[in-house]
């Protein structure tokens, strides 16, 4: 049987006929005893956050859970509803929308950071020079289209990570790297480009030790929360094969 029994191998779980243990934890004896931020981490680091960590964790995940029907992600969500689909299949609509474009910029922020970090803070400006050059101009965690000139969720967050590093949960470095690069960026471009909610919470992830890929991982249980809250509304609402704008309002045509 060990060509059957080798065929997933997993330090996630254990599991036989009446017993559950995740990472080596009894699931009894986590029920009601740990917080779901917890849960996460256990299920994606193999141990319990301290409190601390837990609270700067849960704080990133609060912040970034919803921004509203214009948000590519959550229209889909309402319009997969009007088409017949139910939660789960509004909620997969949603998820598959958050890509590079829109939900990327937090994992693409991390890296740049631990770019940063792995170049010193004195090297700042050559390694974004580099990330454009192989990325293009943008520059992941700051500025905002719709919340010009502060996106309200950002000065929040930061203050969690001065708290945190205060009382020795993070060192703080990584919020020292996205502050000199707001300062940079503002300096280049002649005016304010503050820091957003993808730049702060990819400082937070980086203070806690997690890796591009899974910043935006947990972004997406983040924002599955306000997909999930509307996708029910509109649900509640009612509403036939909704697309994303009035039907008395016409696009463009540029054909001949």
């Amino acid at each position: 049987m060990s060509d059957v029994s080798d065929w997933w191998r997993t330090a996630i779980i254990d599991m036989e006929p009446g017993r559950i243990a995740l990472r080596g934890h009894e699931i009894q004896d986590l029920i009601g005893q740990v917080s779901f931020p917890q849960m996460i981490w256990l299920m994606l680091r193999g141990d319990l956050p301290s409190e601390g960590q837990a609270r700067l964790l849960e704080a990133a995940l609060v912040a970034a859970v919803d921004h509203g029907p214009q948000a590519p992600s959550i229209a889909t969500a309402r319009m997969a509803v009007t088409c017949g689909l139910p939660l789960n299949g509004a909620l997969a609509s949603a998820v598959n929308m958050l890509d590079d474009v829109h939900g990327g910029a937090g994992e693409q922020a991390v890296e740049l950071y631990m770019r940063i970090d792995a170049a010193g803070l004195e090297a700042l400006p050559s390694v974004v020079a580099a990330w454009r050059a192989e990325r293009g101009k943008y520059v992941p965690g700051f500025g905002h289209r719709f919340h010009d000139p502060v996106d309200p969720r950002a000065p929040g967050l930061m203050a969690e990570v001065d708290k945190a590093a205060a009382q020795g949960v993070c060192d703080g470095r990584f919020a020292a790297i996205g502050q000199a690069l707001e300062a940079h960026l503002g300096e280049s471009r002649g005016r304010a480009l503050p820091m957003n909610i993808d730049g702060a919470t990819a400082v937070i992830y980086a203070e806690l030790g997690f890796p591009p890929p899974l910043a935006r991982g947990l972004f997406l249980l983040s924002r599955s929360v306000g997909i999930l809250a509307h996708a029910w509304e509109q649900t509640e609402q009612g509403g036939r094969n909704k697309g994303p704008t009035p039907p008395h309002y016409r696009w463009t045509y540029t054909g001949g």
